[in-house]
């Protein structure tokens, strides 16, 4: 019976994709060949069959064909059963042991479809067979999510799996996947972008840029779009990944900026864009505790190399907009300032780990004891059963990757509540913390654990939708200045002082920014709960909403980004009830005065005598958007301003090095093609 369990499922729902269930078993699916929305029963499948046999003759044939194939590789599984001796491992549902002969004769010889190429006796898909499709979009999905080189197709060992898992899938070659599939995806992306920001109620932009290493002139420009549907829902699309090759300059970036806004029809229409002054030119290397040089899970002697290299943070030097070229920084001078404008603001995120990454070069002297804590941990982690360590870790286990400072701390503050324990299960006159250590210790985590505390949470996982907009930014800003004022350190001092002046230089100004007001004051958590003067902020606010309101929530932008716009969709009217005429039915009940429109100041006023809330803020604002018309359509434009950075941000970050300096700048053809599919790869196969 092991045998029969192996025969493929074969369901006219291969030919459709479930965008919805819901209860009783309903689902609604978009046909894969001509994109039409079915609803049906999973139980009662008539409707997508209909489908099929009336629009995709085809895919009907396919789906029939599939059946039959079906029913005949059951009873070859049996008699597979009964002539191995019972092993259903190597029991397979074919049409004929000739077949079955052919599949295990063509393991070892399949290069250019010869022998088990052809299946012996299988004819190979063509290529607009729904299998063939649905083969090569997994193979395809493959490539962008874990950003393989399209080469892996021509791989032996892969062709060899291929044959095992479907003998009538006929293999893609490297050409066509790269020149013609990938493409078409990424002009499907395209397509489903311009279609979502043509009714998109209010956006801001994320500019980011990643180039070689020293010595290469190579890389990357991003533009993510972050937008506010009409269901109040926040979206984030990477709109293009340019290649930069050869000399470029700041002029060169905006222009290319320009050009993105235009093809996708937002310019004039962005609110913010997100872009740092000071954000790396070179590829990132993620700010770390200096000395903590957590090893067990480096795969060679060069990562460590790389990682003693950049164990502090980013060079200070690396800047947008400041450097010099021969350092592999982009060199444009004030040309960034002056393109972008008023419009531009920095990235919360990246301006707190500038802080954190100051703050810990100013403090040197405890690189020796976080050195001596990771020798203890790389000790313990290869040492001390798994078991006995998810004590220490909360039964998470130990960390995949211990590159970063806030992992690095947490990992720190685990090894310093445990250290009784550890030394007791890792073994008498090992590796183990003195006394002045484990004191020093304590003292740097509670000095940084605010710093974690606001980085966890602006920091999101890229690969989901959750968007943190900046109205978090003034309250951590405040609640990291009250914690360093009150702190006292005699181990650490260097590390409290320089984060002080990081952040009264850095983050400081943003507690009077007006942008930062306005947001955090329309956050129904915060309102002006955090104000210690609310009657200045409450006109600081007055005075910017005004100036929001007047502009329609837009910031002028460069003139040469307003051409092109397309104009924004009028609204759809609001269906009215047939009870809304007079009626002498109903003349006994007095008429409603009509409403008179409140000013906005009259809002502010009623928004700010409610209660905070822990309601989520466009959650809040969907529903109050009746109530406060002109604070929700500045409230649209505000949040969707991003606290973090994006998500090619964070490909750039985590792929680059492999990707880029592993081929010393030279880029493959097709890479901006993987990485604009792989940011947006939820928009397509969500």
């Amino acid at each position: 019976m092991a045998s029969m369990a192996s025969v493929s499922k074969v369901s006219i729902l291969d030919y459709f994709n479930i965008v919805a269930e819901g209860d009783n078993g309903k689902i609604e699916s978009n046909c894969k060949a001509c994109g039409t929305r079915i609803q049906a029963k999973r139980s009662v499948t008539s409707n997508f069959v209909t489908h099929l046999k009336r629009k995709h003759q085809a895919m009907y044939d396919d789906f029939v064909k599939r059946k039959d194939m079906k029913r005949e590789g059951y009873s070859a599984s049996l008699q597979g059963f009964s002539t191995n001796g019972g092993n259903s491992r190597y029991s397979m549902p074919v049409a004929s042991a000739g077949a079955a002969a052919g599949v295990a004769g063509g393991m070892g010889a399949i290069d250019g479809g010869v022998g088990g190429g052809s299946g012996a006796g299988l004819t190979k898909f063509d290529r607009q067979d729904p299998r063939q499709v649905l083969i090569s979009e997994a193979i395809a999905k493959m490539i962008v999510c874990d950003l393989q080189p399209v080469s892996i197709v021509e791989n032996q060992g892969f062709k060899e799996l291929l044959l095992l898992l479907e003998p009538r899938y006929m293999s893609e070659p490297q050409h066509y996947i790269q020149t013609q599939l990938l493409p078409a995806y990424a002009y499907q992306a395209q397509l489903a972008t311009r279609q979502a920001l043509s009714s998109a109620h209010a956006l801001s932009l994320s500019l980011d840029l990643c180039t070689g290493l020293s010595g290469t002139t190579s890389g990357f420009l991003g533009v993510t779009c972050h937008f506010l549907t009409s269901d109040w829902e926040m979206r984030s699309a990477l709109l293009a990944c340019l290649p930069l090759i050869g000399g470029y300059s700041g002029d060169r970036i905006l222009s290319d900026f320009d050009e993105v806004c235009q093809s996708h029809g937002v310019s004039g229409r962005a609110f913010r864009v997100v872009a740092d002054a000071f954000i790396p030119a070179t590829i990132a290397k993620p700010c770390c505790l200096p000395g903590f040089l957590a090893s067990p899970h480096l795969s060679n002697g060069q990562d460590l190399k790389d990682q003693e290299e950049g164990d502090i943070c980013h060079d200070p030097e690396f800047r947008n907009g400041h450097g010099d070229g021969d350092d592999g920084v982009i060199e444009w001078g004030d040309s960034w300032e002056h393109g972008l404008g008023v419009s531009r603001v920095d990235c919360f995120s990246r301006t707190l780990e500038k802080c954190i990454g100051e703050g810990l070069r100013s403090c040197q002297q405890v690189s020796s004891t976080l050195a001596k804590t990771a020798c203890f941990y790389n000790y313990i982690t290869s040492v001390v059963p798994v078991e006995k360590l998810s004590r220490v870790f909360d039964g998470t286990g130990i960390p995949e990757e211990v590159t970063d400072w806030a992992t690095q701390l947490k990992v720190v503050r685990r090894l310093v509540d445990s250290m009784e324990f550890l030394e007791e299960v890792s073994g008498p006159g090992q590796l183990s913390l003195d006394n002045a250590d484990r004191a020093l210790l304590r003292e740097l985590t509670d000095l940084l654990e605010p710093f974690t505390e606001a980085w966890d949470m602006v920091h999101t996982d890229p690969q989901t939708d959750r968007h943190v907009s900046i109205s978090l930014a003034l309250p951590c800003v405040l609640g990291l200045r009250k914690h360093l004022a009150e702190t006292s350190a005699s181990h650490c001092s260097a590390l409290l002082s320089g984060l002080s002046q990081a952040v009264d230089r850095l983050l400081t100004p943003i507690l009077e920014n007006p942008l930062y007001i306005t947001a955090t004051t329309l956050d129904p958590q915060f309102k002006l709960s955090w104000s210690s003067n609310p009657d200045w902020h409450r006109q600081v606010l007055t005075d910017e909403l005004s100036k929001l309101s007047s502009s329609s929530c837009t910031v002028d932008l460069p003139s040469d980004l307003h051409s092109q716009s397309p104009p924004l969709p009028a609204p759809a009217p609001s269906p009215v009830s047939s009870l809304s005429r007079p009626s002498k039915l109903f003349s006994f009940i007095k008429q409603r005065p009509a409403t008179q429109a409140k000013s906005l100041e009259q809002e502010l006023a009623v928004y700010l005598h409610e209660e905070p809330t822990d309601e989520e803020a466009l959650h809040y604002w969907q529903r109050k958007e009746i109530d406060f018309p002109l604070l929700a359509e500045v409230a649209k434009s505000a949040f969707t301003i991003p606290a973090v950075g994006s998500v090619v941000e964070s490909i750039f970050t985590t792929a680059g090095r492999e990707l880029l300096s592993g081929r010393g700048g030279v880029l493959p053809k097709n890479m901006e093609t993987l990485l604009y599919l792989k940011a947006n790869y939820r928009l397509l196969w969500a």
